[in-house]
């Protein structure tokens, strides 16, 4: 396992939101990004974790948070264990107080939860060495740098409304 963090979240070519992990001890040369693809709501919850914020109402991923704590449980860790034709799964490990739990998740619900409480979040070293891009590839690929897409993606949680994400 690779310990990486949270780059941001940008926009792809297609309008996509994609939260783009880095190893936290980069190897030299180019920066190495995993880009994860989720949905909008996802990723607006993401950004809202990462960036310190919080939404005028609770969202999902703070709910669960307030569950664990209420229950007396915390996240250790956040592993991405493994991809499978293009789908990319996860796992949460939680210390209870029966004991540890290890809950199969999707990436985008564990990278959410494990952001809001500061949990170590990994890599596979198989998810990396597949799915893991240099950074200069990314870049060249649409002409943007993953920081900026990050500002964009920032620019549109400004003036998106919490309603907009009411089911």
């Amino acid at each position: 396992m690779v310990p990486v963090r949270v780059l941001g979240v940008a926009i792809d070519v297609k309008m996509q939101p994609v939260v783009l992990l880095t190893p936290l001890d980069p190897a030299p040369g180019p920066r190495t990004l995993v880009p994860i693809w989720v949905g909008s709501q996802e990723a607006a919850s993401i950004s809202v974790a990462i960036s310190g914020q919080e939404a005028p109402r609770p969202l999902s991923h703070d709910l669960m948070q307030r569950l664990l704590v209420v229950l007396g449980a915390s996240v250790d860790r956040v592993e991405v264990t493994r991809i499978e034709d293009g789908t990319f799964y996860a796992e949460l490990h939680l210390a209870t107080t029966t004991g540890s739990v290890t809950l199969d998740c999707r990436p985008s619900d564990a990278i959410a939860l494990g952001a809001r409480v500061g949990a170590p979040l990994f890599v596979a070293d198989a998810v990396l060495a597949d799915a893991g891009i240099p950074e200069d590839d990314a870049v060249e690929q649409d002409d943007e740098d993953p920081e900026e897409k990050v500002e964009e993606f920032r620019r549109f949680l400004d003036d998106v409304d919490p309603e907009d994400f009411q089911g």
